[in-house]
């Protein structure tokens, strides 16, 4: 009575196991389906963060092209309005020299207006007495026309000479009035330039202002990506972790059912060892029951050397393969691992849920958790080529944890 009492209470525990296990199980999948559902929409925030990030990085590239342009535009006012203060120089120059010769023109005609008065008044003056003089004076007639002549020379010598000041000055006076006609032109250029110049330099102070609000913007943008990804992270750390959490009880609930069944068998045993104990003598049932015990003890033995020899069994995972392709690790492409080691071959997988390091036992090749990208439960094995990765498929191993 007291082994069926025993083997009873047994098997109630056994079924309580079972049948609380399962109701464990269904809780925990709740609870990733709800961080899951949780994870989704932070990533979608976190997307839409970055679509604002983009959006913003364009517009100040935008502005940033603008704000070159602008740039090029002032540099060549800039040049300008310098070639334009050259020309007003030059041209002040030019007219500084055209005054100067206009007054040594006006003083040449002057002195030849007054030169001549001189002598057409000395000649009225002294005509009548100086034509009596040079006829008699002179040895000849021919001589006397000679003096006259010479005389007439004169005075038209220094008519022309008059004229050619008089229009040396008009001219002079013309390019005088065309030089300062030029210089007024430059001026007011001068002028034009320097309000496209405030101009330019205001639109130049507006875009950088504009950029520097763009920067703040996406400065901002950028904080809350950071903290949403921080999020995304956690809540990636906890889904793993309940993955973890609900492969222990799937394992926990297997051999929770393995130990019932092995329960069941012993009471079976129990009992049928019982009836034939009913049908011997007590000394016989006694020899028989140390048997059973002793392979009963044995046989556990066996079962936890088994375990300890490949380490913590953590279930039966999902095996990929990537490599370090743009089309499996995109950005990250040719990089090195999440844990900052090179990717090798045979050696380096990527698996949520467990510390950088790990090792993990699978299918008799020991590998170690060196980066990140699946979820805990499915390993990503590391392949040198894309070819090799898509080779490898999908599967399915039990997986051990080793170190």
């Amino acid at each position: 009575m007291k082994v069926k009492k025993m083997l009873s209470a047994v098997l109630a525990s056994a079924l309580l196991v079972g049948s609380v296990t399962p109701c464990f199980a269904s809780t925990t999948q709740q609870k990733i389906d709800e961080a899951e559902k949780q994870k989704q929409e932070m990533e979608s925030s976190l997307s839409e963060a970055q679509d604002k990030i983009d959006a913003l990085e364009s517009k100040k590239g935008q502005s940033e092209t603008y704000l070159e342009e602008l740039n090029g535009q002032l540099e060549e006012l800039k040049n300008s309005l310098q070639q334009l203060q050259n020309d007003y120089d030059d041209k002040q120059k030019e007219l500084e020299q055209v005054q100067q010769e206009l007054e040594e023109a006006k003083e040449s005609e002057a002195q030849q207006y007054s030169d001549m008065k001189i002598r057409i008044q000395y000649m009225y003056e002294n005509s009548s007495t100086s034509y009596v003089e040079m006829f008699l004076s002179a040895d000849s007639i021919s001589e006397f026309l000679s003096r006259a002549v010479n005389i007439a020379q004169l005075s038209e010598y220094d008519r022309e000479l008059l004229d050619q000041y008089q229009e040396t000055r008009e001219q002079i006076a013309e390019k005088e009035e065309q030089v300062i006609q030029e210089k007024d032109e430059i001026q007011q250029l001068q002028i034009q330039s320097q309000d496209k110049q405030a101009e330019v330099s205001e639109l130049i102070e507006a875009t950088y202002n504009e950029i520097r609000s763009y920067q703040d913007s996406i400065s901002q943008a950028e904080s809350e990506q950071a903290d949403l990804l921080a999020q995304v992270n956690a809540q990636e750390e906890e889904i793993n972790n309940l993955i973890r959490q609900a492969k222990e009880e799937e394992i926990a609930a297997q051999k929770a059912e393995e130990e019932a069944q092995r329960r069941k068998a012993e009471e079976e045993a129990a009992k049928k060892q019982q009836s034939e104990s009913d049908n011997s003598s007590s000394g016989e049932s006694g020899a028989v029951q140390t048997p059973s015990g002793s392979a009963s003890q044995d046989e556990g033995s066996d079962s936890g050397s088994s375990s300890s020899g490949e380490g913590k069994y953590l279930g039966r995972f999902r095996l990929t393969s990537y490599c370090p392709c743009s089309i499996c690790c995109g950005k990250w492409s040719g990089g090195l691992t999440a844990s900052g080691t090179v990717p090798t071959a045979g050696r380096t997988v990527a698996m949520g849920g467990v510390p950088f390091g790990t090792k993990l036992l699978i299918n008799g090749q020991v590998y170690i958790v060196e980066d990140r990208g699946t979820a805990y439960g499915h390993v990503d094995i590391f392949n040198n080529t894309h070819s090799e990765a898509l080779a490898f498929g999908s599967q399915y191993a039990d997986v051990y944890m080793i170190g």
